[in-house]
C-alpha cells in the first residue's frame, strides 16, 4: 500500500439517491484496488459509508478522522480499519489532508463544499499539493461548475490547475493520482 492515501469527502446523509451510493462505492472499491488507503470523515451513514465498504470488500485499508463530539454520539463507521479522533473540524479536515496524495469530492452537502472549498483553497496556497478532484457523479455538479467558470471568467480566481473534474470513479481516482492524466469527459481547470 502507498504511504499516502486518497481522501473522498461525501454526504453522510442516507436518503440520497441510491445511484450516488453505488457510485461512491465504487469509488472506494478503486482506491482499495489502486494500492491505496482511503481516507475519510469516517461516517457510518451515506456516501462516506458507501465509500468505505467499498474499499473494505474490495480488500483496501480505511482510515476515518472524526473529532470528539462525533465519536460521542456513534457517528464513526465500525468497520474502519484505523479510527483517529482530533479536537475540532479543522483538525480533522487538517488530518484528513496531511494523510493524502490527493482528494475527492463525492457528491454531497454543505459539509462536503466546506471540504471541498477548503482543500481547493490550500492547494492555491501551496499548502495542498495533492489532486483535487470533483467527482461530478450524474451531473451532479453542473450548477456548481458553471459557477465556478463564472467565477473564473469575472477574474475572482485563478482557477487553472485547481482541480480536475471526473465524470466515472475510475477516473476520479486516476485523476487524483496523477493530474497530467487525460480523461474522457473530464475537464481540467
Amino acid at each position: 500500500m502507498d504511504s499516502k492515501g486518497i481522501v473522498i469527502y461525501g454526504a453522510s446523509s442516507s436518503d440520497v439517491d441510491q445511484r450516488y451510493v453505488e457510485w461512491a462505492h465504487a469509488v472506494g472499491r478503486v482506491i482499495a484496488l489502486s494500492g491505496h488507503t482511503l481516507i475519510s470523515g469516517g461516517g457510518r451513514g451515506g456516501l462516506m459509508a458507501a465509500a468505505i465498504e467499498g474499499a473494505i470488500e474490495a480488500g483496501g485499508r480505511t482510515v476515518g478522522v472524526l473529532p470528539g463530539f462525533m465519536m460521542e454520539r456513534g457517528w464513526n463507521h465500525p468497520g474502519l480499519d484505523t479510527t483517529l479522533t482530533t479536537e475540532s473540524m479543522h483538525e480533522r479536515k487538517k488530518t484528513m489532508a496531511d494523510l493524502s496524495c490527493g482528494a475527492i469530492a463525492l457528491p454531497g452537502g454543505v459539509g462536503t463544499l466546506d471540504e471541498l472549498f477548503e482543500i481547493i483553497t490550500w492547494r492555491q496556497l501551496g499548502l495542498y499539493e495533492g489532486n483535487v478532484v470533483i467527482a461530478n457523479a450524474y451531473g451532479f455538479y453542473d450548477m456548481l461548475l458553471a459557477h465556478l467558470r463564472h467565477t473564473d471568467d469575472e477574474h475572482f480566481m485563478r482557477a487553472h490547475g485547481l482541480w480536475t473534474v471526473a465524470d466515472t470513479p475510475e477516473d476520479a481516482v486516476r485523476a487524483a493520482l496523477d493530474c497530467r492524466a487525460v480523461y474522457d469527459g473530464g475537464e481540467k481547470y
